[in-house]
């Protein structure tokens, strides 16, 4: 029952979660007394500039929101002295100006929506050191300024219309709340994340005042809850393998709604007893759940990976495969499975150029030792044309739509799985070269298809930048992208979208594809405008699921290749490879 507690990365989770709830369940009753449980979750989310910023100019995350927090507590701070209006109409007025910076640096200065699902989302299985510090500070700092201004806080929010004439005018208290509030919430960022503040932040304290009305009974008991919710959050999201602040939220949430219909079925139940049955159902949910995962030889990231590289090891290797069909890469959140079987393996296999750079934070949070393999350092070519987005990356990191490099990819994942498996090397031989001949036989196939359609008709309109390889291989001319970039974070402007449809039109182009992870609705949208068809869909990211035309690496490509030739020629061709399902 406890064996997840014996991971270095659950067990710093826990004692993540303990530090962040001392400052989150004692800040909490200032913030439900004063009615600032909106300006919280507001708070957290007008951080994402700061975080966009951070990311784009390659310094620190919790760095950038942070500041982007402190602007955001002295904007409504600023606005509440001078309007003497209410804290929720002005903290929505600076949150529509902080999250319409946010979207403009995202996708109008750095092109590609900033790698900050993390810190958005967040996760205790991918805490480090100096997230345990900075939580460690920003609970000290809301302890200090608890016992240094209490007495005024609790004045202000007991009778707010009476505390002036009592002496108590200076804004100051008013802006250290804030201030704190903004410290402890972006504190709790890389564990539960923006859009989940208010799981530590406001639930447990709100629970907590269902019981009690003196205050300091009050704030021990939101700090304990906040504590046990988050480390038996920490628990059933190893158990269940969902994500840990999602699993912290929902406890949460399930503990309130259970306290608050006890409270109203049974008005004259004691609040000890409402205790005691709280504590008891919240034990009897944890035998409940599911064994802990299980370990694997071998991690691949991405679905075509791991589809090579169940191919390879056969019967001879375990294997965990992280990303799941029709899941973006872009936007992956760690599961308690990719850790655990991380830190069990011996090989992780990467695609690299950024595509899956979240895995070197696994690897080194997990507290194994496995070898990494980057494959994009080891295939044959790095594409610089054939892009339509602003970015200022050289490399694709889409490098396995040309067969070729796939060709190099599985000779360097034979020779890894051979090296640390010797016995069984002559069957990793066996199914490479048969593989090998399979990816030979793809590409020449798809060739052929080509051939058979003028160049002159190649013209492609994707989703997003992800076709480069595919058309630098079989002479497809690169027309635009709905999102004109190589990740999906980006979002295309009015403007860019207006030029595509020109562009369209000028060229004729008589298909835009849209691509099976994302929805096709703007593709749709921009096919009608222009007359063209949008019926044939892409793999672009990420295989598809069981029992659909891209299952696998290879009926993927062949698929992608029929879907362009029907959209190269209204419809009039189609692209067979006999040989390849």
């Amino acid at each position: 029952m406890l064996a997840p507690f014996h991971y270095a990365f659950v067990q710093r989770g826990v004692l993540e979660v303990l530090l962040l709830s001392v400052g989150a369940g004692l800040l909490g009753t200032w913030i439900v007394m004063r009615g600032l449980a909106f300006y919280s979750h507001a708070v957290a989310t007008a951080a994402f500039p700061g975080l966009v910023l951070a990311d784009g100019l390659g310094f620190s995350g919790p760095l950038g929101a942070f500041a982007a927090a402190a602007l955001f507590a002295l904007g409504v701070e600023r606005l509440a002295a001078a309007r003497r209006s209410s804290y929720d109409s002005l903290t929505a007025l600076v949150l529509v100006g902080a999250l319409a910076l946010g979207v403009i640096l995202a996708s109008d200065v750095f092109h590609s929506g900033a790698s900050v699902e993390t810190l958005l989302f967040g996760s205790l299985l991918l805490i480090d050191r100096g997230d345990i510090v900075f939580a460690a500070a920003a609970s000290a700092a809301v302890l200090t300024g608890s016992l240094l201004l209490g007495r005024r806080w609790l004045a202000t929010g007991f009778d707010p219309e009476t505390a002036p004439a009592l002496g108590l005018r200076s804004p100051l208290p008013d802006a250290v709340l804030l201030g704190l509030t903004a410290l402890s919430v972006v504190s709790a960022l890389a564990a539960i994340g923006a859009l989940l503040a208010t799981a530590l932040f406001v639930v447990p304290a709100a629970t907590v005042r269902l019981l009690t009305r003196r205050l300091r009974v009050w704030q021990l008991g939101s700090i304990l809850l906040a504590a046990g919710e988050g480390v038996a959050g920490l628990w059933l999201s190893v158990k269940t393998n969902a994500p840990p602040g999602a699993a912290i939220a929902v406890l949460g949430g399930g503990v309130f709604t259970l306290v608050a219909g006890a409270r109203a079925a049974a008005p004259r139940v004691g609040r000890r007893a409402l205790l005691a049955a709280g504590a008891a159902f919240a034990l009897l949910l944890l035998p409940g759940c599911g064994a802990a995962a299980g370990g694997a030889s071998a991690v691949a990231t991405t679905t075509q990976i791991g589809d090579w590289l169940r191919v390879l090891a056969g019967p001879d290797a375990a294997v965990h495969q992280i990303l799941q069909p029709n899941t973006d890469p872009h936007e992956y959140e760690p599961r308690p499975k990719d850790v655990l079987a991380t830190a069990d393996a011996k090989l992780v296999f990467e695609n690299g150029d950024g595509l899956d750079a979240w895995m070197t934070t696994v690897v080194s949070q997990s507290g194994g030792n496995p070898r990494q393999i980057v494959l994009a350092g080891r295939v044959p070519v790095k594409l610089a044309g054939e892009r339509s987005g602003p970015e200022a990356s050289r490399d694709d990191p889409h490098w396995w739509h040309d067969p070729h490099n796939v060709e190099a990819a599985v000779r360097s994942m034979d020779t890894a799985l051979a090296q640390v498996d010797g016995t069984h090397r002559r069957g990793y031989e066996r199914r490479t070269d048969a593989y090998l001949a399979q990816l030979r036989t793809l590409d020449r196939g798809i060739a052929a298809c080509f051939a058979s359609v003028p160049r002159s008709e190649r013209k492609l309109v994707t989703d997003h930048d992800a076709f480069g390889y595919f058309a630098h291989r079989y002479g497809i001319q690169v027309v635009g992208a709905v999102i004109p970039s190589q990740t999906t974070q980006a979002q295309p402007s009015a403007g860019e979208i207006a030029h595509l449809i020109a562009l369209i039109r000028r060229e004729h182009v008589k298909a835009v594809f849209p691509e099976s992870s994302l929805s096709p609705r703007l593709a749709q949208t921009i096919a009608r405008e222009t007359g063209a068809v949008s019926s044939y869909t892409l793999y672009g990211d990420t295989l598809g699921p069981s029992g659909s035309p891209g299952a696998t690496y290879l009926g993927m490509e062949r698929a992608n290749a029929d879907a362009m030739v029907r959209g190269f020629t209204g419809g009039a061709r189609g692209c067979e490879i006999p040989g390849i399902p």
